[in-house]
């Protein structure tokens, strides 16, 4: 990736919806160049896809929980593969300690969270589970 790849991956993390034309004219090469590196960087993994940020308005109506999660050994694959099954759960992380996965749920109510975390733990191979409710965010490094 030279300079340029640089600074178009650059703005496209700040702002995916950015036209390849406004791209051409920021960085002043043409929008045949932009496009041609997005796409060289699309098929060469650099750049893996593009997503919605939700607004404040948005995030404001979903209640979010970490779920720390014990597993039976040998059931994580398997136990993987149903919470993948699951629209709420939108991050599962393996990790060491006492709990086996991390999850990051959200959910629109708390009666529909009671629900997702019932069914997490009525996962064949789920052990246990802890959850931590989040409250407010004070900052967020990913955004």
């Amino acid at each position: 990736m030279d300079d340029l790849d640089q600074k178009i991956l650059a703005a496209l993390a700040a702002d995916s919806s950015t036209s390849t034309s406004r791209l051409g004219r920021r960085f002043k090469v043409a929008r045949s160049t932009v496009q041609a590196r997005i796409e060289r960087m699309e098929n060469s993994g650099i750049i893996a896809g593009y997503t919605v940020k939700l607004g404040d308005v948005a995030l404001a109506r979903r209640i979010k929980a970490t779920v720390l999660v014990q597993v039976e050994p040998r059931a994580t694959a398997a136990v993987l593969q149903r919470l993948k099954a699951i629209p709420e759960v939108e991050i599962a992380h393996t990790t060491t300690g006492r709990f086996d996965l991390i999850l990051q749920i959200a959910a629109d109510s708390t009666s529909d969270l009671d629900e997702v975390l019932d069914k997490v733990g009525g996962i064949t191979g789920v052990k246990g589970s802890e959850s931590l409710i989040h409250l407010t965010t004070k900052f967020d490094r990913a955004v």
